[in-house]
Parts: structure tokens; sequence; C-alpha cells
């Protein structure tokens, strides 16, 4: 059932942050109604609905909400639900009549979660953008890549899904658990802004920390201990092209991997020297590559070395590690991530593909009955 069991969330479609947030509640037991557009939106390459893995675990319904009737039906959804999701721009949600005023005065306790790239506030609320976009306002993508290069897009997990989805998701918590608590702010519900510039600049906290003490460094991308500067924490090809990830921080695990390669350091830099860094490099390389990764793995995998093979995404699922997991698993006929966080107590039902959840099954877990149903399933 999963331990938000009863919780009802309803989700206006968008792209991003939004759906996989929504997925995470619905996968750990939330009752997810999603809204959808009666016409498709512009959102580059379709997919077809088996493909929306960000799509599982819940019913969609789609209305034309230009229509006062549909809106109307949408809020008769709002009156009982514990908390909203929606990444449109600012300001939209409002002129369509379902703004935090309307829907708080309706439902007090409503937990109202809203996920924008800039926020509901600021000179570039307004503006277009994406994860690219809101990285590069933070910092985050400035320090993200290799001595001498341009920075990396870090696909756009940073943005959309860490600052995004992730915060989007502790907020609504927050707000839902406040309501439904005994202190000062029981039973009132709240507006939660969760803007991707704002969780990117949170989750770089202790990077900004680094920074501060010193630790980071003047030499620029590429050249810190934790961004392919330092030898010991880094990426190295192998005899067969694949690659491996080398994470020795700590002294004692240093010298583990040291003594496993059969390395003499007494002639060498010291570790956390960084002038020395691309000495070390050059001596490591010609040795990693003098073995496939799979040789590798069978000498360094599960020491202390803080080793780990770059596997591609075709290849994770096999990984015996992930297997006795079941950190994928087959929904609807395709694999994918399995849901996370663990719970001890609530196991999590196995996620339903997109699709599989009716309309009526998702309004009748809702509590409306059938007169209630009549109109959102005519809609």
């Amino acid at each position: 059932m999963g331990p938000l069991h009863g919780v009802k969330i309803v989700e206006f479609t968008g792209i991003g942050p939004a759906p996989l947030a929504a997925t995470m509640l619905a996968d750990m037991g939330a009752t997810v109604i999603r809204i959808d557009r009666v016409a498709p939106a512009d959102v580059g390459v379709p997919m077809a609905e088996e493909h929306e893995f960000t799509h599982r675990n819940r019913s969609v319904i789609k209305l034309d909400l230009k229509n006062p009737d549909a809106i109307a039906a949408v809020l008769r959804l709002i009156d009982t639900a514990d908390g909203l999701i929606e990444g449109f721009r600012p300001g939209v949600m409002e002129r369509l009549g379902l703004g935090p005023e309307v829907c708080l005065a309706r439902n007090p306790k409503l937990a109202y979660g809203r996920v924008t790239g800039w926020g509901q506030t600021g000179p570039l609320a307004q503006a277009a953008g994406h994860d690219l976009n809101y990285i590069a306002l933070t910092g985050a993508l400035h320090a993200i890549g290799r001595e001498g290069q341009k920075p990396t897009p870090p696909l756009n997990l940073v943005g959309d899904y860490g600052g995004g989805a992730l915060y989007l998701v502790t907020g609504l918590l927050a707000a839902i658990i406040s309501a439904r608590g005994t202190g000062p702010g029981a039973g009132q519900g709240q507006v939660v802004d969760a803007a991707m510039v704002d969780g990117v600049l949170s989750l770089m906290t202790p990077i900004y920390a680094m920074q501060a003490g010193g630790r980071m460094g003047s030499g620029g991308r590429g050249t810190n201990q934790l961004d392919s500067g330092a030898h010991y924490y880094e990426v190295y090809e192998c005899a067969d092209g694949e690659y491996i990830s080398i994470a020795s921080i700590e002294q004692k695990f240093y010298a583990d991997l040291l003594h496993r390669l059969g390395i003499d350091a007494a002639d060498m830099p010291a570790q956390r020297d960084p002038s020395g860094w691309p000495q070390w490099k050059r001596r490591l390389e010609p040795i990693f590559k003098s073995r496939t990764r799979d040789e590798w793995c069978q000498m360094l995998e599960g020491t202390d070395v803080c080793f780990a093979p770059v596997l591609s995404m075709q290849e994770a699922h096999a990984h015996p590690h992930n297997q006795a997991r079941e950190a994928f698993i087959e929904v609807g006929h395709h694999r994918q991530p399995a849901p996370a966080p663990r719970f001890s107590r609530t196991t999590l039902d196995k996620p339903l593909p997109p699709g599989a959840v009716s309309p009526r099954q998702a309004l009748t877990a809702w509590g409306l009955d059938e007169a209630g149903m009549a109109g959102l399933l005519a809609e």
C-alpha cells in the first residue's frame, strides 16, 4: 500500500520535474489523478504512452481547461485533495481560475505545489527556459566538466530532477504534514514554490562550502578533487575500450588501491598534492589500460578501493548487485527503475503501467460516489 496510502494528489500534466514528482508520490502509495490536455503539448519528439515511465501508477483524465464545466470538475477533485502539482508558467493557473487563492479558499488544508525553473517571482519568472539554463545560473554548470573544456551538460538530472522534482516532493510532504499537525500551521495549507534554481543552489550548498574553505582551488573546472582533477577520483579507460571508476579519497582506501596495483609511491607526489595529480594520472592510465573492465572487476570489485565499473544503461540491470536488490522491475513489459526509497514496514506495491488505472477506479479511490463521478467521466 505504501506509506502515503490515503494521500490524494491532483497533478496537472507537465514535463520534466512535475511528472517525476507525481510518480514518486504514487509509487509510495498516494492516489494521484493526472489532469491532461485534450490537445497534445509540444514537448519535442513524442513517445508512446507505454514508454512514459513517469506516467505510471495513476489515472489520467483529459479536460479542456478553457471550459468552465471542466474547471468546476477539477475543483471538485481539489476540494478533498491533500496536494496539487502544477508546472506552468507563473500566472497560468490563476488565469484558468485554479490559482492558489481559489483552491485554498475551497480547501484550506491543500498543499499547492508549484514547480518552475526560475520561481514564482523575480525578473526571469516569466521567461522560458530549461534545465540547462537553470543550472547555468547557479554556478553548477560552470563547475561541471574537464580542465580546458567547456562546461558539460549533466543530462537534465541536476535541474529538472534533483533541484526540481525532489524539492517539490519534499516541500509537498512538509506542507501536508504541517496541515495535518497540531502546531501553529495545523489545518492550514500553503503554496510550495519549488524553483529549480533554488533547489540546485540548495544542492550546491556543500560545494559552495568547499569553495569558501579553500578546497576548490583556483584552477577552475576539472582541477579539483571531485570534478576529475584528482587521479584518485577519476574514470579510466580499460584495454577493451570500456571504463572503470576509482574514488579512493580516504587515505586508507588510497593505500589499498596502491597496494593492489603494486605501486610504490615513494618517488611520487603526495596523494593530496594537486601539482602532482597530472603526474599520477600519467602513471595510472597505462596500468588501467593493461586489463579489460571485467578483469578489473574481478580484481577490485567489492574491495575498499572504492571501485565500480562504468556501465551503460543497457548493462546496468544485469549487474549482480542491482539484481540482488531488484533495482529494476518489469512494468507493462518494459524494464525500468524500481520505486525508491524502500521502507521496512510498508512495502511498496509493484507500479502499474500508464493507462492501467481507469478514471473510474481512480475516482472511486478518491472517494467520489457515482453522482460525483458522472460529471468528471462525461467531461
